[in-house]
This record gives structure tokens, C-alpha cells and sequence, in this order.
């Protein structure tokens, strides 16, 4: 368990300039998430599953540099989201969101409560792509509608939040189905898009290999979705859990990790402390049973 820590946190320090997501106070302040990507560096963020505040705020100052809270595929509602993402003030990691559909208004509820950034599902065709762009701007350059006050509370936007927001907002799309592949350089094409990220377990169903994310069919995919990242400067990401899995991307040119979640952390922390105690010579019998 300290090696998995000790990578986690190695790679959130190897990305420059460290994260500083303090409320912003001037009128320079960037998205350190954005500023490090632009500078060609790496970003890694740790996934909330739990509808748990204490557990959020332990993830978001652990040294990850966002928090990807998880909309589609946990129960956490909109009212706990807006709670975690006040809890990261003064923390280390940026709060993005995702969504359970690429929708206009489902991405205005997220933004309006404080996330920083927007992670659409199944955007497999350039009119989602564009749709997931307008939902996160404001006119002129998209669809945002006005009605900000939660989250000037959040980021309390020097010289107006409308253009703050628009510069520093990040639109993450995920590509996980064949048929978005097939239209990458499109989609890639799309102005506004911060990061590509893949659906690796979602990808391999869509290519008739499910859960084989390893398979040649995929990793081709995933090399042609690379291809498109680096021909329009546009980030690349996807899903690791291990060490060795993210050692992986890394050299394949992946720089937006999504990293464990705080259950599958706190299952690794249980599962080393027994291990721990069962080399120390420490007895201890099967749980009691419950009736």
C-alpha cells in the first residue's frame, strides 16, 4: 500500500506548477489543471464514489490534482455534490463533475453548483462534441445559461464570472463507443475540447470484446484516439488503477489519469492492514457473525 501511495503521489508532484485551486483572487489565476496540461505536464485525479464529504476532502488534499465525482455511475445526488465541491476549498484538487448524459441542462445543474469542469459520457459524434462545448460556455462562444450565484460562491471570479468561467471551465468528453472512434478526427476538430478521454471497459463492449481492454482491436482504437490528441494538441485520457497500469499509460502518451476511487483505496488500505497483521504474527479469528 505505501508503493501505491508513493507513485499516487510522485506523479501528482512530477506534474508542474502544482496545483494551487485556492479561490482565485486576481485576475491571472488559471485552472492549474488546464496551466499544467498546456505545459505538456501530467494530471492524475482521484475518483469519489461515496457520497461522503469526510472521505471527498481526504482524496481532494491526498496530493491528486482534481476530483472526478462520479454522477453516472454512483449515487451521489446533486446536493451532495455541491457540498464535496465546497468542502475543496482551500484543498488541493479541482472538482470536475460527470454527468450521466451529454446534455445541456445536466451540465448547467454542475456548473452553476461549483464544478470547475464537466466530463461528458458517450460523446460519440461531433454534434455531441459541440453541444458538450456550448453547454459549458457562455454566449457568444455557447448555450450556458446565466444564473451563476452558487458558483461565484465557489470562485468568487475577479472582473466578472462569465468570462472567468469561460477561460477556465474544462470540457472533458469521454469516447467509449466504436462509432465515435470512426469520427475522431471530427471530433477532435471540435473547438473548446480539453481533454479526449477514453472509456476503456465501455469501448471494448462497443467492439465486441467486453472487459478485454487489452485486446488488438481496442488498443488500436486507442492509438488512433491518441493519434487525433496529438494532431490537434488536444490531452489524452483514461482510467488506471495500479501503479503498473498507469506507469503503462504514461508511456503510451496518456496525460489525464483517472485514478482509483476512494472505495477501491479503502479496500487496498483494509485488505494491506490484515495482510500486515497476518505477517506479524498477529492471530485474530473470523469476524463475528451478525443474526
Amino acid at each position: 500500500m505505501k508503493f501505491l501511495f508513493g507513485v499516487l503521489a510522485a506523479a501528482a508532484l512530477a506534474a508542474q506548477p502544482s496545483p494551487e485551486p485556492v479561490n482565485p483572487g486576481k485576475s491571472d489565476w488559471v485552472n492549474p489543471v488546464k496551466k499544467v496540461l498546456a505545459s505538456g505536464g501530467l494530471v492524475m485525479g482521484g475518483t469519489v464514489t461515496a457520497a461522503n464529504l469526510d472521505t471527498a476532502s481526504i482524496l481532494a488534499n491526498a496530493g491528486f490534482d482534481f476530483l472526478w465525482i462520479e454522477g453516472e455511475h454512483s449515487p451521489i445526488t446533486l446536493e451532495t455534490t455541491r457540498n464535496i465541491i465546497l468542502a475543496t476549498r482551500g484543498l488541493k484538487a479541482v472538482p470536475f463533475t460527470r454527468v450521466p448524459v451529454n446534455e445541456l441542462w445536466t451540465a448547467k445543474r454542475m456548473l452553476d453548483i461549483g464544478s470547475l469542469g464537466v466530463i461528458f459520457p458517450f460523446t460519440s459524434t461531433p454534434q455531441l462534441a459541440r453541444q458538450a462545448v456550448a453547454a459549458c460556455k457562455y454566449p457568444p462562444e455557447g448555450l450556458r445559461g446565466a444564473g451563476p450565484g452558487l458558483a461565484i460562491l465557489r470562485w468568487p471570479a475577479p472582473g466578472g464570472y462569465p468570462a472567468w468561467a469561460n477561460q477556465n471551465v474544462m470540457v472533458i468528453i469521454i469516447i467509449e463507443q466504436k462509432q465515435a472512434v470512426e469520427s475522431i478526427e471530427e471530433i477532435a476538430s471540435v473547438p473548446g475540447i480539453d481533454v479526449l478521454f477514453i472509456g476503456l471497459n465501455d469501448l471494448s463492449y462497443s467492439y465486441g470484446v467486453g472487459g478485454r481492454t487489452d485486446a488488438p482491436v481496442v488498443r488500436d482504437a486507442v492509438d488512433r484516439i491518441l493519434a487525433a490528441g496529438a494532431k490537434h494538441h488536444i490531452p489524452v485520457g483514461g482510467p488506471a488503477g495500479t501503479p503498473a497500469q498507469i506507469q503503462a499509460m504514461i508511456a503510451r502518451g496518456f496525460r489525464f489519469i483517472q485514478g482509483p476511487s476512494d472505495l477501491s483505496l479503502l479496500q487496498t488500505a483494509t485488505r494491506d492492514f490484515f495482510t500486515g497483521l497476518k505477517k506479524a504474527g498477529v492471530e485474530k479469528r473470523d469476524p463475528i457473525p451478525l443474526y
